[in-house]
């Protein structure tokens, strides 16, 4: 018999809702890991108390119980696989597999029996249901009723909120069935209540998710975050890991703690409390302890009074309360020598910490990414800059992280930490060796390094398309305007008349004169066709038969739909290499098929396209005979216009010299009011208008004596 036996798409019922992953059965015992948060659940052979196996909604299910009263359901097995657990449960954990089916009468009455951490309704031997009681909230009691109240599931779309039991009176004297049964459910419910003493205080800690200042007081089985506003109450079963981050500036240190479920401020969910401190903040701290108290609780790893950094001591008692490590940065240090880079995520600039089992992005909003469920990795181009990169990290359920803005310098080193860590890279595919050697089972909540994933919606990249394009197309108008050959000489003639009339102006005025046509005539010169050649590409006739396909783009037209149906979630890219990969291996007989078709095609078009230029060449000589048309009729109209035109200029040229000769001609006698007395300016005159007149003809001296 194999010493394991492997199960996947198995499902863990937690808390109302249906977890998928991962089980795996050893002589050791049995291993679960969540596929989502990558928790494990692992539970050694020798605390096995029975194993149940029964009918479910999702096939047929496994129902472990523990000694110490924990239940651990399995769903989602075969029938067919009853045999091979009941065989493996005989060899190696000695416990019989027992087949109970659950009872489907429907009745409402029946007995109620506690059992480790389950409230089991029965009717007769067989369960109608169970209640973890970890679930309940609150129990609250009238007469003979008892009410149980449950935490509200964030993952289920309808969750559970209240049931009521009805407990009939009992003749017994001194026992309240009321009050018996609801302390058996007070004694295993998740029920947070502050009593007694915290065991310290921490006071106005920096918290930057949740955002404000709180008290952390911190009591043996939760942590209580007291601010302004808001209260919260945090169980540190609800912990799953812890990371101590030091900030870029070396002056600051962050705290994370990881949680799940997360914490809620109304619709807000937390999945991450991100605490910041000063390195220079100094604490003295005394436990609310006796020494042997805490000697006895703590093992060594907490005394009474300590002191020390602030941050030392919050991430030293959080790590003896809740049990887990502390994850810090390994190796990798920066092209500035900080253990993280600067970048920017959704927006906002952050800090992304690369560890030795994931990334870690701190802090708005934290994002954990753990190396086993990362498919591949990217180094793309900034989108507005060429002096930073983006780096794209893609999971194995699809969802892409992008983290921009990185500084070019930083690319090698975090180039050497990816290659180091044997992640696939994008466009250069695994290299041998390079595969993934990460155990499926690996504890990540065990181990320092691992960390838990924060499930967020991708949203699309902030891109500053607005100021690209303004600054592309003014781009285009220099470019396309400027041809220094050519506008030399045009430019120089152009502004001729204005150099000329400037020639009051300093030498530097006519400098900077010459320099400025030059940016004017550029955006006049050559305008026109560009838009003549945008009109020409817009000139496409709509109605001529399109161009026929290739033989491999009618099969790929034809086998589209079932490429994708084979690989479902392909991407276009994908799609279109895998088309490709399936042309090339295709026999030549099929491919003759297609060429057939293909050359079909090509016979139907050049049909077509003889049929469309002899329409078209009927239609081109019907405009064309139409524009001679009208040509003709326009310079017979500009001939006529000419006509008249000359005619009226022939009879004003016939009346104006006579008009004119007589409004310049004066006779010797005449002397006008403007001119001088003195004589020589009249004999001056006179001497001037006889030389430069001529001698009056006969008809001209009548009509002036006259």
């Amino acid at each position: 018999m194999a010493d394991t036996l492997e199960f996947n798409e198995i499902y863990q019922e937690v808390k109302g809702s249906m977890n998928d992953g991962r089980l795996r059965l050893s002589r050791q015992g049995v291993i679960f890991k969540n596929s989502k948060t990558g928790k494990v659940d692992n539970i050694q052979a020798s605390e096995l108390a029975e194993g149940v196996w029964r009918r479910v909604a999702l096939g047929h299910g496994l129902k472990l119980l523990t000694k110490n009263g924990h239940v651990y359901k399995y769903d989602g097995f075969r029938e067919s696989e009853f045999d091979k657990l009941s065989d493996f449960f005989k060899a190696h954990y000695r416990l019989e597999l027992a087949e109970k089916d659950l009872c489907v009468k429907g009745w409402n009455w029946g007995t109620v029996r506690f059992g480790g951490q389950l409230l089991s309704f029965d009717i007769g031997e067989q369960p109608v249901f169970e209640i973890p009681l970890s679930n309940v909230s609150q129990c609250t009691t009238g007469k003979n009723e008892v009410t149980l109240e449950f935490h509200q599931n964030d993952d289920a779309e309808v969750s559970l909120m209240e049931v009521r039991f009805y407990v009939p009176p009992t003749q017994e004297d001194g026992v309240d069935p009321v009050e018996a049964f609801a302390q058996n459910v007070l004694s295993k419910a998740d029920v947070i209540q502050a009593t007694g003493d915290a065991i310290c205080i921490f006071r106005e800690l920096q918290c930057l998710t949740p955002r404000g200042r709180y008290d952390i007081r911190i009591y043996p089985t939760f942590l209580h975050l007291h601010g302004k506003t808001f209260d919260y109450k945090i169980p540190y079963t609800t912990v799953l890991r812890l990371f101590l981050l030091p900030h870029k500036d070396q002056r600051q240190m962050f705290f994370v703690i990881s949680l799940d479920p997360p914490i809620k401020q109304g619709q807000t969910r937390y999945h991450f409390l991100i605490l910041l401190f000063s390195k220079d903040e100094d604490i003295s701290l005394t436990l609310n302890m006796n020494e042997e108290e805490v000697e006895k609780r703590f093992e060594g790893r907490l005394t009474k009074n300590m002191s020390g950094s602030l941050y030392e001591m919050v991430s030293r008692v959080m790590k003896a309360l809740v049990n887990r490590k502390i994850t810090v940065p390994g190796n990798f240090q920066g092209h500035s020598g900080a253990q993280c880079i600067t970048c920017s995520y959704k927006a906002s600039s952050g800090l992304l910490y690369p560890l030795e089992r994931g990334f870690i992005y701190v802090h708005k909003p934290p994002v954990h990414i753990r190396f086993d469920e990362i498919s591949f990795v990217n180094f793309a181009r900034g989108t507005t800059t060429t002096r930073s990169f983006d780096f794209e990290i893609e999971t194995k359920q699809g969802t892409q992280y992008t983290f921009s803005s990185i500084e070019r310098e930083e690319y090698g080193k975090l180039f050497d930490f990816v290659n180091a860590k044997k992640l696939n890279i994008k466009n250069r595919g695994l290299k041998e060796g390079m595969k993934q050697s990460y155990d499926e089972y690996a504890d990540s909540d065990e181990d320092q390094h691992d960390a838990y994933l924060e499930r967020m919606k991708e949203e699309g990249k902030i891109r500053e398309e607005n100021a690209n394009d303004s600054s592309d197309g003014s781009g285009e108008e220099t470019d396309e305007s400027f041809n220094p050959g050519e506008e030399d000489d045009d430019v120089a003639e152009e502004f001729d008349s204005n150099a000329s009339a400037s020639s009051s102006s300093g030498d530097g005025d006519s400098d900077r004169d010459e320099k400025k046509p030059a940016k004017k005539a550029k955006i006049v010169k050559d305008r026109k066709p560009r838009k003549k050649q945008l009109e020409s590409k817009k000139g496409k006739d709509p109605n001529a038969p399109k161009r026929p396909m290739s033989a491999y783009m009618l099969w790929l037209n034809a086998n589209r739909e079932k490429i994708k149906s084979d690989h479902p979630g392909i991407s276009i890219t994908d799609l279109s290499k895998k088309a490709g990969e399936l042309w090339k291996a295709m026999s030549k007989e099929k491919k003759e098929e297609w060429d057939r078709k293909a050359e079909d095609a090509r016979r139907d078009y050049e049909k077509a396209m003889k049929e469309y230029s002899v329409g078209s060449k009927s239609e081109s000589s019907k405009a064309e005979r139409s524009k001679k048309k009208k040509k003709k009729q326009e310079k017979q109209m500009k001939g006529k216009a000419e006509k008249k035109g000359a005619a009226s200029k022939s009879l004003s040229s016939t009346k104006s010299p006579a008009k004119n000769m007589s409004e310049s001609f004066k006779s010797k006698e005449f002397v006008s009011s403007d001119e001088s007395s003195s004589g020589e300016s009249k004999k001056e005159d006179s001497e001037e208008e006889g030389a430069a007149s001529p001698p009056p003809s006969s008809e001209e001296s009548a009509s002036g004596s006259d």
